[in-house]
């Protein structure tokens, strides 16, 4: 049984899902492609979203940028459908430009950072300084990154400016098609870095902490209409939803920043 607090703050989410609702049109099929970023809040919303409004809502998985078969970009440019893609802004921007998202249609949901978890049972290192992250990354037997945004950052700015692309370039791995924790979990990797909101899943890890403050990388998490959307009404609708005062609380509670005050 659910807690009285957390009875009231369903009940509280409830009345807003279906303040949102009353709003829409008849029932429809919205097909989204999300980013791993705002996915464990996505998971959570969107069974309450379709309960309250009666729209049915289809989603695929991919990073936000690459080159992989799944990644968001690879799907778009081979022709699938979406009705709302949800990725890192950069990224969200990168395919206005190429004409795949409507313009103006961009709406912030989170901010998020890059953290670190190891496996369970093992040391917890040090990064709560640059000095001691740039110690663990040298002392490090392997690492994983995400093949997305935060790994972009790492394998292109931050290990450069930290002085150890030379030392980790043989025991740095790229992550393409899974998570970070997936691999650090199976024990593939001693150290792993992604987003926040994607490692603190993963119950069989220690969640270490953030990267420190002066090397961190903030980025929102984005959504947008897809060009040709066959739902963009109701797309507009769940969009509006997840940047909601209502959907707060679960973002905050999966590690992200929401854009929106919670009420």
């Amino acid at each position: 049984m659910p807690t009285i607090p957390l009875l009231f703050r369903r009940l509280a989410l409830a009345a807003g899902l279906l303040l949102a609702a009353s709003q829409a049109s008849t029932a429809a099929d919205i097909h989204v492609v999300s980013s791993g970023g705002f996915t464990a809040a996505y998971n959570q919303l969107v069974p309450l979203y379709e309960q309250a409004s009666q729209n049915k809502v289809t989603t695929a998985y991919g990073a936000s940028i690459g080159s992989a078969p799944d990644s968001i970009p690879s799907r778009l440019a081979r022709g699938e459908s979406f009705d709302i893609v949800i990725l890192a802004d950069s990224a969200l921007d990168d395919l206005i430009r190429q004409g795949k998202v409507v313009p103006g249609s961009r709406v912030d949901f989170a901010r998020s950072i890059i953290g670190m978890s190891v496996r369970k049972g093992t040391p917890k290192p040090d990064i709560s300084s640059v000095d001691a992250l740039r110690q663990t990354l040298l002392n490090a037997k392997s690492i994983a990154y995400s093949a997305s945004a935060s790994g972009t950052y790492l394998s292109t700015e931050l290990f450069q400016r930290l002085g150890v692309a030379e030392q980790v370039k043989n025991k740095a791995k790229k992550i393409f098609s899974e998570r970070v924790g997936t691999v650090v979990e199976r024990g593939d990797a001693e150290i792993g870095f992604q987003q926040v909101s994607e490692l603190l899943p993963f119950k069989d890890l220690d969640f270490v902490g953030p990267l420190p403050q002066e090397v961190q990388q903030t980025i929102f998490f984005s959504a947008g209409i897809a060009v040709g959307a066959k739902e963009p009404e109701a797309a507009r609708h769940l969009i509006r939803f997840l940047a909601s005062p209502a959907a707060a609380p679960i973002v905050r509670r999966t590690g992200m920043d929401p854009v929106a005050a919670a009420p």
